[in-house]
């Protein structure tokens, strides 16, 4: 059995982004089953609709995909694609400063 080393160009990050539409109450179902599927496959949520997945090689990816593939919603649209740990290791990242909550309004008057 030949031993591959593992490198950066070998292990790869699977992303999954989505925009999964929530106007009724089924769809808002469908799109919460999806997002804990992803998570119960492993998968953290970068930001609300992008999840991220690290794969140790390109066939742990290609059977996550599938996974993913198999528990689609009917509706909606759902984008994966793949870079490799070396790609994943030029991602730059901001984060604004954090938000203040607002001052609370004053008393309403009353007049009667």
């Amino acid at each position: 059995m030949k031993h591959e080393r593992l490198n950066a160009y070998r292990i790869m990050w699977l992303f999954v982004s989505f925009d999964l539409p929530v106007t009724t109450k089924t769809k808002r179902r469908r799109a919460t089953r999806f997002r804990k599927k992803l998570k119960k496959d492993g998968f953290t949520m970068m930001q609300y609709s992008v999840y991220t997945r690290h794969c140790a090689s390109r066939q742990s990816m290609k059977v996550h995909i599938k996974r993913v593939k198999g528990f689609v919603p009917p509706e909606g649209h759902v984008t994966i694609f793949s870079i490799t740990d070396k790609q994943y290791s030029n991602i730059i990242n901001f984060w604004g400063k954090k938000s203040e909550p607002m001052e609370k309004p004053p008393p309403q008057l009353e007049m009667f």
